[in-house]
């Protein structure tokens, strides 16, 4: 006989709970900081490829090193290179906050300021580089393997609820307390994740490999992400229908100059998503996924472009809100089912490289989305910018779902019903 699920198994785990604070911290400052920066680099240029460039110079450091910063993590202690990758992440929130002042404005030019907000940002991309694959890791060692799925679920909708609350409070702090004072708060929640994860302890190495030689093992961990075609199909399908629905990025210019409401309707527009896909998570926690996995991850997918389809469309606030908030709900799918393939799949000594890899296929095409959206932005106008996004995103799961079968009937529940059985 099954047993009962328990939708707080994860949560019965002190240090998982002092995680999910971390967590929330760092997504809560990352997502309000990139939320302050779009705005204020759309101010000064009234440039929509000025926005794709803030993702390019993420996607450079993040996809340049991403591999070596996988075989780092697997190589090292966990719980202090979190350390010290929330360390760089504060002083690149501090530089932005200096760079951000008034009289920082009067003293220098829009490109001086302009190229240092770049520089900062490329900074950010070579810390977040490093805390994907440290994150995914850490899990693994707070959580004992038969709670998996259920910390993924929790880990994910904390980043989701971070992601609502950290845009939102961004829209309306840039119209209350300005730009400069909304950096000073990201820094506050980037110490405040250091004062957390202060309360973690250090965790063994679970690597039978240490010292091994980095190019072999940069090839052992693409060896097995690309053989193991659960883990290859699903960041594929993700990264693609990211690269192309990518319409967030320009959100400033539907605030600003299409629905024309504001710093206050721009946090709004840029909440939405993140409302949507916590509602999906925090329900998923009592309803599970992995039952014909990969069916419900074409038919996420596929709804997320066609609301992103209707978005580019939309005319109306309240309609853009809708759509938004209906593409996150489908994306929360998506990104459960992915989370659980990802630590279901993946051996504890490769973790950091899949990771990495993840970030790769996943992480980076958000900022690589995001310039493909200001580039067509710029060649053919915003709306059809958006409208090729959604087309294009369901294309492509029209496509994998004729030519991947195998990965249309993926079920992850015998995957389930073993680690639950290791109990």
């Amino acid at each position: 006989m099954s047993k009962k699920l328990d939708p707080y198994a994860a949560l019965r785990f002190r240090e998982f709970n002092i995680f999910l604070l971390v967590r929330f911290a760092m997504v809560f400052a990352w997502s309000m900081q990139f939320i302050v920066i779009e705005w204020q680099v759309y101010s000064l240029t009234k440039d929509p490829l000025a926005l794709g460039i803030i993702g390019l110079m993420e996607i450079i450091p993040a996809i340049s090193i991403a591999l070596f910063a996988g075989h780092f993590v697997d190589q090292n202690e966990k719980r202090n290179l979190l350390v010290k990758c929330i360390l760089g992440f504060t002083l690149v929130s501090l530089g932005l906050f200096l760079i951000s002042a008034p009289s920082v404005a009067e003293k220098y030019d829009q490109k001086t300021i302009l190229y240092s907000i770049y520089a900062l940002v490329f900074i950010g991309g070579l810390v977040r580089a490093f805390i994907g694959p440290t994150i995914f890791s850490l899990i693994a060692l707070i959580v004992p393997k038969r709670i998996y799925p259920n910390a993924a679920t929790w880990s994910s909708s904390t980043w989701q609820f971070a992601s609502v609350l950290g845009p939102a409070l961004a829209g309306f702090s840039i119209s209350w307390i300005g730009v400069h004072w909304s950096m000073c708060v990201i820094f506050g929640f980037s110490v405040l994740a250091l004062l957390f994860l202060s309360q973690i302890k250090k965790k063994p190495i679970l690597n039978p490999k240490l010292g091994e030689p980095v190019l072999q093992s940069l090839k052992d961990g693409l060896k097995f992400v690309f053989s193991t075609k659960a883990i290859l199909g699903a960041l594929s399908l993700d990264m693609i229908a990211v690269l192309f629905g990518g319409a967030v990025a320009l959100l400033p210019i539907f605030a600003q100059d299409i629905l024309k409401v504001g710093s206050e309707g721009f946090g709004i527009l840029r909440a939405a998503p993140a409302v949507g896909a916590s509602i999906t998570m925090l329900a998923s926690t009592r309803f599970p996924l992995h039952k014909n996995a990969g069916k419900k991850l074409l038919w996420a997918v596929f709804g997320f472009g066609l609301c992103i389809l209707i978005f580019g469309l939309s005319k109306l606030f309240w309609l853009s809100v809708l759509a938004l908030f209906l593409s996150g709900a489908v994306d929360g799918v998506s990104m459960i089912i992915r989370q659980t393939i990802l630590q279901l799949k993946t051996p504890d000594n490769m973790r950091g490289r899949v990771a990495s890899v993840n970030s790769i296929f996943v992480g980076s095409s958000n900022e690589l989305g995001a310039f493909e959206s200001g580039v067509t932005a710029k060649l053919f106008g915003t709306v059809r910018a958006v409208i090729f996004g959604g087309t294009m995103t369901l294309l492509t799961v029209g496509g994998m779902a004729i030519f991947s079968p195998s990965f249309r009937k993926l079920d992850l529940s015998k995957d389930v019903e073993e680690q639950e059985a290791e109990k």
